[in-house]
């Protein structure tokens, strides 16, 4: 076992999942009073996740251009909505970067964990229960029981979701 010497700090770099929802930034206000001491570096990562084409019909040139143009339109806004919360004041004395990956949530936040050379994942979870969580999945609960780093999740509630940055 490898004792950390005390200039040492345990995280260098963390990433932060965000999907867009006040239940997602709710982790800033809890995590970031822990970051700032020992000059976490950030990665804020969204991930669009690609629509589903529903059949043969779909497969027109019109079609195709569509869903492409949709495609560009969602991580347009997916990069437009980090660059808002990386300018937030609450984020001021941090390196603050963003990634917008495409695919499926956890696989992708895993991914941009392992890129990113994060030693650490914050992220908030919904609280989904019963068929809700059955029908819908629980993104924290995979990236929790596959990810190769430690993971900070905070069970958000409507209360806790005080901060929203658009």
């Amino acid at each position: 076992m490898k004792l950390l010497a005390m200039t040492e700090a345990p995280f260098r770099r963390a990433l932060v999942p965000l999907d867009g929802s006040r239940i997602a930034e709710a982790v800033l206000p809890a995590f970031l009073p822990m970051a700032f001491p020992l000059q976490i570096d950030i990665v804020l990562v969204r991930v669009v996740v690609p629509t589903v084409q529903s059949g043969p019909a779909d497969e027109t040139p019109e079609a195709f251009a569509a869903a492409e143009r949709a495609k560009e339109r969602k991580l347009h806004e997916a990069r437009e909505y980090l660059r808002v919360v990386a300018a937030m004041p609450l984020f001021d004395g941090l390196s603050v970067t963003t990634r917008v990956r495409t695919g499926q949530a956890p696989e992708q936040i895993l991914d941009a964990a392992r890129e990113n050379d994060a030693d650490l994942i914050a992220m908030t979870t919904h609280g989904r229960t019963g068929l809700r969580r059955l029908l819908f999945g629980s993104v924290a609960e995979a990236v929790l029981r596959t990810a190769h780093v430690p993971v900070f999740v905070l069970r958000a509630g409507p209360v806790e979701a005080a901060v929203r940055v658009a």
